[in-house]
């Protein structure tokens, strides 16, 4: 997902969306029919209902669903389960519950991901052995350390940026594509039988087949499980390339599943022990080729999810579901972001990953649960969204009673594996929304904590001091960041910090409030003056895709309002100043502390204590609102929330 913004639809936007967009999805075809054949003797009603279920869950879930109906949903460009919710948050608030559970366990995913794509395609080389032709025999050869070796590759990888690698990402899933079209129509031309599976009455046949035809539904869900970035990704690509570029995606991933159903065709009654179909139906001299370009698609798959991930945190950040961790920007490129702490969970998860499952196999049933809740926690969102946008209420629910049908026989059927690894998925998921409700939570609380006063009644306090020369000068510009909204009100902690815990004189105050808004990319901010040429509040608008650096905003507001007359600096310059100098600044950051004089609920002491442990692993508040640490002061100021009242103390003589 960080990657160049590409609005418009052109020849160069397909080729990019190739890159960007299909990582994931694209390298389903490497495990998808193994999972569904699992060990089981191989049936004519296994194969061709097992491809015709693939057909219709890339027809009805990823076309119609996210190719044609969720991209509508897009928030001033942008898209993703976060964006979505932050177009209907105002109307239905209640959605945070399921917006929660969504883009959790959508990160989820991002932790299982790179481990089943790389891992799948390392096991190709298994198929280098005598009896197709190699003198070496790597049948027996164990990926477990060369998967893990590519995984730290790539996350070490993350923190230069991936600019430069990125152009070379769409012409290898081209070539990645179209690999898989030719693989596929040099076995269906043996075996065109195998197209019957088109007609949907195989899907009935397949369900019908016997008990655990349900339980491979899991299996056959693995094959959309990249849809979801389809709607992530919709800001980096734009709805005309995805579209399109989906028509020529879709028809290369059904030609190697029929491939793969065709090769499949010759081995009926026969189980695969082990074999891996997608490396089967490739020619023996063409095996080392295609490893190395299926190895090359997984890391892009990776990259997807990795970057993915950074853009999913960093909204999560903007919307109080994470702590503010540090975001870094590598590149000059739009929308291209790094988050150290991010990086080192999602590579230790992975390795985690290889290490409990070992192989792609047996991580198929924890990768198919994350996602499926995805799914339908963004049908639910896509429902008020339809209903916001005043849709025929029939037809939404008729739409919607499908997908719901559709998804939640797909959870079901990933959930029967539950002990067989989705246990995983369950595990992360709940530790990240537990992650995500202390951060929302402790943030409403301290919320209840502000106490707010109006700047115009210290107005002639604030004048005195600015004034008065028998104290030292602090700061030119004294700026401190206020969570009050209104145009002339600040926290009482800010003031006492000026006024009372060690008077502070400067020429100029500031109070900066910051309002991320709904939209992604908005640069806005307003000016309020309370005493001209000496006190001012500033409220920045910036979108939940803007990466706040205040000091830099600051400094420019302030250099609009020179060349405009609004302030005047020339009494406060020396003798040996530059006149086209705005002055120094100094920002002093009031943290609270938690007072022990609280007596809040349990619950409350618990996410509040949460919230400091989090803290820790979070950026400081200097890097996060873009400010040199070597003009920032910090001030703890105790908070009490909920004052202890029944205190009794006896007096003894």
């Amino acid at each position: 997902m960080g990657h160049t913004r590409i609005d418009k639809f052109t020849p160069a936007g397909l080729l990019i969306t190739l890159g960007i967009i299909y990582g994931d999805i694209g390298t389903s075809p490497l495990y998808v029919m193994n999972a569904i054949m699992g060990d089981k003797p191989i049936s004519e009603v296994l194969i061709l209902g097992g491809i015709s279920a693939v057909f219709w869950t890339l027809t009805i879930q990823t076309t119609i669903k996210y190719v044609i109906l969720t991209l509508q949903a897009d928030n001033k460009g942008e898209g993703g389960i976060f964006s979505l919710y932050s177009l209907l948050r105002r109307r239905f608030p209640y959605l945070v519950v399921g917006t929660m559970i969504g883009g959790a366990m959508l990160l989820a995913d991002g932790i299982i991901t790179p481990p089943i794509s790389v891992s799948s395609a390392i096991e190709g080389l298994r198929n280098i052995n005598p009896s197709n032709g190699y003198k070496v025999d790597w049948s027996h050869l164990e990926t477990v350390p060369i998967v893990i070796t590519i995984l730290i590759v790539v996350f070490l990888f993350q923190r230069a940026g991936t600019n430069a690698v990125g152009r070379f990402f769409g012409p290898i899933m081209l070539v990645w594509f179209s690999m898989l079209a030719v693989l596929g129509v040099s076995q269906i031309v043996h075996h065109p039988e195998v197209l019957q599976a088109l007609n949907p009455i195989w899907v009935y046949r397949f369900l019908n087949s016997g008990p655990e035809a349900l339980m491979l539904l899991g299996a056959v869900f693995l094959c959309t499980t990249g849809a979801e970035a389809l709607y992530s990704d919709l800001g980096h690509c734009g709805k005309q390339n995805i579209r399109i570029s989906w028509i020529f995606v879709k028809i290369t991933l059904l030609l190697n599943y029929f491939g793969q159903g065709a090769w499949l065709m010759n081995h009926i009654n026969t189980p695969l022990d082990g074999a891996r179909t997608f490396y089967a139906i490739m020619p023996d001299w063409f095996l080392p080729i295609g490893i190395s370009i299926a190895t090359m698609a997984a890391i892009i798959a990776s990259q997807a999810l990795i970057t993915g991930s950074y853009t999913l945190v960093s909204e999560a950040i903007r919307l109080h579901f994470m702590p503010k961790f540090t975001v870094k920007f590598p590149s000059t490129v739009k929308g291209q972001i790094y988050i150290p702490a991010v990086n080192t969970a999602l590579l230790a998860g992975c390795i985690a990953i290889v290490l409990i499952f070992h192989e792609s196999e047996a991580m198929e049933a924890a990768y198919g649960l994350a996602i499926t809740v995805t799914m339908l926690m963004t049908s639910i969102l896509l429902y008020y969204y339809l209903r916001m946008k005043r849709w025929n209420p029939i037809i939404t629910w008729i739409i919607m009673l499908v997908f719901f049908i559709v998804e939640s026989t797909f959870l079901w059927a990933n959930l029967a594996k539950f002990m067989e690894g989705g246990f995983v998925t369950l595990f992360i998921g709940l530790a990240i929304i537990g992650v995500m409700y202390i951060s929302f939570r402790s943030g409403q609380i301290k919320t209840q904590m502000v106490v707010t006063e109006k700047l115009s009644t210290c107005r002639t306090k604030l004048r005195s001091l600015s004034q008065d020369t028998t104290l030292p000068k602090f700061a030119t510009h004294l700026i401190y960041l206020s969570k009050a909204r209104l145009d002339d009100e600040v926290e009482s902690t800010i003031l006492y910090s000026i006024l009372q815990k060690r008077p502070k004189r400067a020429d100029f105050y500031w109070f900066i409030n910051v309002d991320v808004t709904d939209e992604p990319y908005t640069m806005e901010y307003k000016v309020n003056v309370i005493e001209k040429n000496d006190i001012y509040k500033v409220r920045f608008r910036l979108g939940f895709r803007v990466q706040p650096k205040i000091s830099l905003y600051l400094k420019k507001v302030i250099q609009e309002m020179l060349a405009n007359g609004e302030i005047d600096l020339d009494p406060y310059y020396h003798g040996f100043s530059d006149k086209t100098a705005i002055g120094d600044f100094r920002f002093v950051l009031v943290e609270e502390e938690i007072s022990a004089e609280n007596e809040m609920p349990i619950m409350d002491h618990f996410i509040m204590d949460g919230y400091g442990y989090l803290k820790m692993l979070a950026g400081t508040p200097e890097k996060w609102f873009g400010l040199d640490g070597s003009v920032v002061t910090k001030e703890l100021v105790p908070v009490v929330i909920a004052p202890a009242t029944d205190i009794k103390l006896n007096r003894v003589k």
